[in-house]
């Protein structure tokens, strides 16, 4: 995975939300800050 620098913009990718509906980083940009949190579920009790 490669790393941004402060200030460079993320590329474009797609995950699945919570309701299994697909979600682009893009749709966001210029409307608010995103936050991105990974974990592992098999790990937590989330």
């Amino acid at each position: 995975m490669a790393t941004l620098k402060v200030g460079e913009r993320a590329p474009d990718f797609a995950l699945p939300d919570q309701s299994g509906h697909t979600v682009k980083l893009s749709e966001f940009r210029g409307k608010q800050a995103v936050v991105l949190a990974f974990y592992l579920r098999a790990s937590t009790p989330g």
